[in-house]
Order: C-alpha cells, then structure tokens, then sequence
C-alpha cells in the first residue's frame, strides 16, 4: 500500500465476515479450558500492520514506511487511521467470542525514534485501546513491543493495563520506571536452550525482580523454532 488510491480501498472490518474461524475458535476453547486458564485475544498494532502493507513484507531498513512518514505523512495517518479502528472492532470481535485478555503487538514500533513514535505509533495505540476500553473497560489490555526498552514510559501512557517487556531491559529496572503499571516478560527466549537449572534460575531471577504482585511471568519474545 504506497498511494492514496491503494489506501482509499482499505475498508471497514467485519469480523463476522472476515474472520469467522478466529470466532469459531476463540469459542471452542472457551468450552474446552472451561474456566481452568485465561484466554488472550492477540492483534498486531497499527504502525506494525502499516510497515508489513507498506514495505510489501519484512523489512531490514523500514526504509519505504520512513519514507511515507517523512514525505506523505498525512498518506500514512490515513492508513494508520484506518486500521487502528479495524484493530479496535477486531478485538472486541475476540472478547466478544470468548477473549479475556488482549495483547497487542507493535513489533517495529522499536524502530522509531522516541519522537516519531509520538506521532506515527503512540496515538493509533491508544485509539485502540479507547475504543475498546470504551466497550469493555475491565478487560485487561496489554501492549508488547521489540526491542522497545527506550519507550516504557510512553507505552504506559497509551492507557494500557500491563506493559510487556522484551528481555533487553531488566526487570527490576522496568518496575521501578513503569511505577504502578502492571508488568509482562521478560525472560530471554534463548534461555529455554540452557539446562534446566539454568532456566530455573532465570526464572526465578525475573520474579524475584519484578515484585510478590502486578507482574505475569513470561518469555521477552516467542518461543525459538529450535
């Protein structure tokens, strides 16, 4: 998506239509955990979804989606626009069907500057969070992003419940920055390859670190494919 004309085709989501096997599962879990562990809905962000459409896939150097920021950013806010209320609508379609919690990604938010990330990935996060705070405001909303250690702060201000945290920032450190914001992570992925008693040392060190309350223990990132 590079033009206006691309962009102007970005239409309204609706779920039911679109989706309806995200519903469908969502629903089937429900039934099958039957009260016995949380079911997270999952949706990606709206500046990391611009990225992916912009640049065609995976980037190296973000250098199309840099370069309609920084020549046609009312092209870019538009598209952002679009799909922060898409993101909003898909959500509450999750916790609709059975979600209790939503965790949502802004994997190549990390790439920003702290000051761009104010205009081209802050505002459509926290669109995205009213708009389903509005609809159900004690479903806990967590934010995720990479490599995102310098934007703690600015992620807590976008109205979320829980910040997640990737394993390049240490857990004692973010607790004390993110103050009364509950906490996710932040183990590294690639710890899972040690020993177990490795592991558990790790894990227990990231506990101990983010406090008796307000913190669910996790990886930093993924699970490794190895």
């Amino acid at each position: 998506l590079r033009t206006k004309d691309d962009i102007d085709l970005v239409h309204e989501l609706d779920p039911t239509s679109a989706t309806p096997f995200v519903g469908k599962t969502l629903r089937d879990l429900t039934k099958e955990v039957d009260g016995k562990a949380a079911i997270l809905g999952f949706v990606g962000a709206p500046y990391t979804l611009a990225t992916y459409c912009v640049e065609g896939g995976s980037s190296k150097s973000y250098s199309a989606i840099k370069r309609m920021a920084f020549t046609e950013g009312e092209l870019l806010h538009s598209l952002l626009g679009k799909f922060a209320d898409n993101i909003a609508t898909y959500a509450c379609y999750q916790i609709e069907n059975g979600a209790q919690t939503v965790q949502m990604f802004d994997s190549w938010a990390g790439q920003l500057s702290p000051s761009d990330y104010d205009v081209f990935a802050a505002p459509y996060q926290k669109r995205v969070v009213d708009k389903v705070k509005e609809k159900y405001p004690d479903v806990p909303f967590i934010i995720y992003i990479s490599q995102g250690g310098t934007l703690l702060e600015r992620m807590a201000s976008t109205g979320v419940d829980i910040v997640s945290v990737d394993w390049t920032v240490d857990m004692k450190d973010a607790r004390e920055r993110l103050g009364d914001v509950k906490v996710q992570g932040n183990m590294d992925p690639a710890v899972l390859l040690g020993s177990k008693e490795f592991i558990t040392d790790r894990i227990m060190d990231t506990i101990q670190k983010a406090g008796p309350t307000g913190h669910i223990m996790n990886l930093g990132h993924g699970v490794m494919p190895n």
